[in-house]
This record gives C-alpha cells, structure tokens and sequence, in this order.
C-alpha cells in the first residue's frame, strides 16, 4: 500500500511539475518583436524612419488571453514621434519602415513593453502584447528636425563639460585671487607696526 501511495505521489508531483512548465512557457513564447502586415496601400514610396510623426489609430490586447488594454478607436489618433520614447519600445521599434495607410499587427515581448512590473492593475507583470495599428498620417522630419533630433543631443553632451570646466576655472581663479589680497591687507598691517 506505502508503495502505490508513493508511487502515485511521484507520479502527481511529476504531472504538477510538468503543468507548471508548459503554463510558464506559454507565458513567454514571445521573446522577440514580431510584425506582420495586414493591409499595405498600392503606392507606398515613403516610408517612415525615426524623428517621424505619426498619427496611428491602435487596439492592444494581452497576447495571453486577447483582453483588450487599451484603443484609440473612440477617441482622437494618438500621435508617436519616432525617437521620443512617447510609447512602449516594441511598438515604437514595430512604427519604423511603415507607410500612410498601412496596417500592421504586431506581437511584443513582454522586455519591450512592461517588462516584470507590468502596469498594474490592467497589464500583468511579463506579458506579451499584441497591437493592431492603422497609420492614418505620416509627416516626415524636415532636414532641420533631423539635424536638431542628432547633432542637439551632442552638443549637449559637449557642452556639460566645458560649462563645468568654465565653473571650476572661474571658481580656482576667485580662490586664488583671494589669497594674495589677504597677503596684502596682512602686509599693510605689518608696515603701519
């Protein structure tokens, strides 16, 4: 009798063991960006790159379960400069290369979108999403915004230190000037003795 009950809770702990791996890799079967193209207007000669504006109409749902997130549908189309991080990494990475018109279904990993804190209550910790998105309008960076979007960042990046330099240079020469007035007044007093 010990033998079938241990034999039996072998067996159980093995069926929960191998329940509990296929639940986790349902979970996360999604580990890289995945887009596919639903409706592609006949002419589309161009195509979006980053410092892009985009005004997109979307649906996302937990890739999980198909329970919807959130959607544009009822209210205004969301507008998504590319480069600004003004949405999940994946549907942003999912934005580039695509034209006015367009359609696109795109399933994202759960690092490219909320990663292990999910947003809680309405997304869940390590949950794969999946988007359905329409561009309604694609206007394009100017020379000017493109140049302001790459070389501003870098200038910025230049300019920190030598504004820092500046302050350190004019702070030491103010400490150093102070010295020898104080030398000075010290003199003075010494020769009216």
């Amino acid at each position: 009798m010990k033998a079938k009950t241990g034999v039996t809770l072998v067996l159980l702990a093995a069926f929960v063991y191998v329940a509990a791996q296929e639940g986790e890799s349902e979970q996360n079967v999604v580990e890289e960006l995945l887009v596919e193209t639903l409706v592609k207007p006949e002419t589309c000669s161009v195509t979006s790159e980053m410092g892009d504006t985009l005004q997109i109409h979307y649906t996302g749902k937990l890739l999980a379960d198909g329970k919807v997130i959130d959607s544009s549908l009822s209210r205004d189309p969301l507008v998504v400069e590319l480069g600004k991080r003004t949405v999940i990494p994946g549907l942003e990475q999912s934005l580039v290369g695509v034209c006015e018109g367009q359609k696109i279904k795109t399933t994202i990993p759960p690092h490219l979108a909320y990663g292990k804190r999910g947003y809680p209550p309405t997304i869940p910790a390590d949950a794969a999403l999946e988007f359905e998105v329409e561009v309604m309008s694609l206007i394009q960076a100017t020379p000017w915004q493109k140049m302001v979007n790459d070389v501003f960042p870098l200038v910025c990046l230049g300019l920190v230190p030598t504004l820092l330099g500046m302050v350190g240079l004019y702070l030491y020469n103010k400490a150093n000037a102070q010295r020898p007035g104080k030398k000075k007044a010290k003199d003075k007093k010494s020769k009216k003795k």
